[in-house]
């Protein structure tokens, strides 16, 4: 079997469950089996500790997760960058938020020192990370070549 003719588990960013999806249909607007959402909105999720697990631990996508905070100005500054490398890499990541004052566990569990800081999962392994506040290109440039 080809990758193109792999499916991958993807949670719905709306009921979170997991649907397989073609490797080769991810560009045609796939759609939840459950709830019928679409699969990808071209704007970062908020994940808490059971989002988490559903989209980064169980989705075979890779996931690039800005930790961030609502007092941070320099994560204030990117959010808008963020948002934008979500349209740019979707469907190939799913690009998710997590408020590390809401969720602390999660901050501490990543070790997570300074924000905003990316980490780039695949199969809920931590493949690269980067602080600091980057523009949408550069996000989506940075992805791509930590993702290969």
């Amino acid at each position: 079997m080809s990758d193109a003719d792999a499916s991958l588990r993807i949670a719905c960013p709306a009921c979170h469950a997991l649907n397989r999806v073609p490797a080769a249909r991810l560009a045609d607007a796939p759609v939840c089996g459950r709830c019928k959402a679409p699969l990808f909105a071209a704007h970062p999720l908020a994940l808490d500790v059971e989002g988490f697990e559903r989209h980064v631990v169980q989705s075979d996508l890779p996931v690039l997760v800005d930790f961030w905070a609502p007092w941070c100005q320099p994560c204030l500054m990117m959010a808008p960058h963020f948002e934008a490398a979500a349209g740019e890499l979707e469907p190939a990541f799913r690009l998710a938020k997590i408020d590390t004052q809401a969720h602390p566990a999660l901050g501490a569990r990543f070790a997570i020192r300074s924000i905003p800081t990316l980490v780039l999962f695949r199969g809920g392994r931590e493949i690269a990370r980067q602080s600091g506040a980057m523009g949408a290109g550069d996000i989506a440039r940075w992805a791509r070549a930590h993702a290969r």
